[in-house]
Formats: structure tokens, sequence, C-alpha cells
């Protein structure tokens, strides 16, 4: 049998399959042809990653790729080569208003695979810079049921979920009820729901009552306020409560929203996150959220395995949005994977607050296969 690519002898760690181990992984017309510990067959490209870490295409969870519309936009393609993410969701950069232009001017000439939370907001969040910081969900005016849920399911390929933002900064007066119509919104379309949370008011446990089975709270290892941890560092009953219900709990770094003292409490309790993901943009891509890889080495010193860290981008963000074919490299399942490394070393990772942990091991990026082809920055990895 001829493939278009074959990779050699990587670690391939696919915890949907319950795979790690060395293994070669060959792709044909898109997909994954062949996955075994000794391929045979011609291809077209061999690339001989011995001593890497295949994996299904990673997926972020959580991200703001509306490059040129919005102020916090990031080039997805970019950030596909530097950071191995071979799937992008966005998480409501975009509303009703302005998705159109989203998908005609980004999504749809991207090479990096984008899905999208459609924010319940009109214009989606439009105010997020240096200088200008607007809560969209602060105005009644904005919400826009209808129209959200319209456009919702025009595009059902792309609009996985609805997006809504509250907390102090992002809801201020309107506090609790902006999600309140999201709510409505994911209901009428059979679609989950994101949150986003921020200081207080609504608190962490008002929110995650309201939130259903498969919806997805993000930002969950915020420092205080707002922490999911009680002062005497136990998990919030309300927490644990809509985890055993069934509700997703994201990481989402960002600016503001990953903090390691939160983390080390939150781990030491038995509640890993279920998925990791950067909340990666144009304010926090130079510190201290840098990238997905970033992110996830994060998780190694806080005593998380390396199959862990990778089903909690890959197999369980796939279970999120409804594409359970993305988080694995089953045969006949799309051709995306990234190829990563473990180095070793001492390396210094920091949360939101500036508070730094040095980490004798971090993942790194060394490319990407999108569509079965190599998506990567020149010179990664040895062809």
């Amino acid at each position: 049998m001829s493939f278009d690519l074959l990779l050699r002898n990587g670690r391939v760690i696919d915890p949907a399959q319950g795979l790690d181990g060395v293994q070669d992984l060959a792709f044909k017309d898109g997909k994954v042809a062949a996955i075994g510990p000794s391929i045979s067959g011609e291809a077209a490209e061999v690339s001989d990653v011995s001593g890497l870490i295949v994996t299904p295409g990673l997926i972020d969870l959580h991200t703001h790729v509306y490059w040129g519309g919005t102020s916090l936009g990031i080039d997805a393609d970019d950030f596909a080569r530097s950071s191995a993410v071979t799937t992008a969701v966005d998480t409501g950069s975009a509303g009703p208003g302005n998705y159109a232009g989203f998908r005609k001017h980004v999504i749809e000439p991207a090479t990096a695979r984008i899905l999208a939370y459609l924010h319940v907001s009109f214009a989606g969040i439009f105010a997020f810079s240096n200088r200008i910081m607007i809560g969209e969900s602060q105005d009644w005016r904005l919400l826009a049921a209808r129209d959200a849920a319209e456009v919702a399911v025009s595009d059902p390929d792309t609009i996985i979920g609805i997006k809504v933002r509250v907390g102090r900064h992002a809801s201020g007066p309107t506090g609790i009820h902006p999600l309140t119509v999201a709510l409505q919104v994911a209901d009428e379309t059979g679609l989950p729901l994101m949150c986003h949370i921020d200081e207080p008011p609504p608190s962490y446990e008002e929110v995650v009552d309201l939130l259903r089975p498969g919806d997805v709270l993000t930002h969950c290892f915020r420092p205080f306020p707002n922490a999911p941890l009680a002062g005497d560092g136990t998990v919030k009953p309300a927490v644990q409560r809509a985890r055993d219900r069934g509700v997703m709990f994201d990481i989402g770094h960002g600016k503001g929203s990953f903090g390691w003292r939160t983390a080390r409490g939150m781990m030491a309790q038995g509640f890993a996150p279920d998925v990791i993901s950067s909340d990666v943009h144009a304010l926090c891509i130079d510190g201290p959220a840098y990238d997905q890889v970033t992110t996830l080495s994060k998780f190694l010193p806080l005593g998380m395995s390396l199959p862990e860290i990778v089903r909690a981008s890959t197999e369980t963000p796939a279970k999120a949005v409804r594409r359970p074919e993305l988080g694995s490299l089953k045969v006949g399942t799309p051709g995306d994977a990234s190829i990563l490394s473990l180095q070793e070393g001492a390396f210094e990772l920091e949360d939101v607050l500036g508070e730094t942990v040095t980490t004798d091991k971090r993942i790194f990026a060394e490319g990407c296969v999108i569509g079965g082809k190599w998506f990567r920055e020149a010179g990664k990895v040895p062809a």
C-alpha cells in the first residue's frame, strides 16, 4: 500500500485508543491510514520522528483567533505552526452580528481547523485591548438571543456551542443574568455552553450551579477571588456537585485565570482539570500564557502524567465540542497529528500573579500534520 506521509518511530500517545509506545503512523487522502509498530509500504514522504512524541492533533479549547476582526485576535495558522495546535476553538470572539466576517475572512482561508463558540452578545468580544476594556455582557441591549440562535444553527459544521462571559469585569451591573440568556439560547439550539467567570459578583458557586452536563466552565483554576477552593483549601461543594453531574472544567489560562496556588490546592484535592487550554489572545501571547504547549507544561510539576495531559488536549476537548473523531488517531479519522518533545532542564513557568515555578521538564512543539500533510515551522522536524 502507498501512503502520502509516513511518520516512523515516534512515541505515539493516543489516550482514546489506550496507546503509549513506539509506533509508525501513516496518512493517505487527508486521513489516518494506518498505525502500528512497523508499517510496510511506500510513501511519498517519510519522516523519522525517533525520540519525539506523536499525539492526535492538539485541540486548544479556548482561543481567540478572529485576527483583524477583533482587537484580541491572533493568527490561527501562525499559532498552529508554533504550538502544534491543529484545531483552535474560538470562544466568543464573534457574535451573531459579525460571525459572517469571521467565517469568510478567517475560518475559511485558514489551514488550521477553527471551530467556534458563538457569543450571545451581538458583536462578540469587541472592546478588549490594553487601553479599552469594556465587558460586552454589561449592556442588556447587546444580548441577542434570537440572532444568536438563528446564526448558531445556520453553520453546524463550525459553530459547536454558545459562549457567555459573566463576572465583575465582563458583566458588571447585569450580574449573572447574561448566563440565563445564554442558557436559553443553548437550550433552544441543542448546543453546549461555555461560560467565562472572572471576579465576583456573581460567585463561582452561583455560576456552576446553573451549568448543565456537557457545559464548560472555563478559567476553572483562577486565583482568589472566585477561586474554586474554600479558604480552608477544600473544593467548594458546588464545584464538586457540578463535576458529578457532568459539567466540564477547563483551564483557559489567558491573562488572568491561572494561579499556581489554586492549581496546587485543586490537584491536592484530586480535582484535575478535564481540559487544558491556553485562552491565547493578543494580550497574553507574549506571557503569561504564551501558547498551548507552555500551558500544558505547567501540569507536569502539578503531578499529571504526560498521557493525562495529552488526553486533556485531545480526547476530552473533542468530546466537549462533540467531534470525537478529532481526539484520536484511529484509522479513518481526520489526518491531524501533533509532534512534540519532552525536554529536560530548568524551565521557569509563571502564573497570572507573577509566581514562578521552576520545573525540570517542559513540552515543546516540533510540528504538526493537518489533513495528512506537514504544517510546520521550517527545520523543526527531520525529514
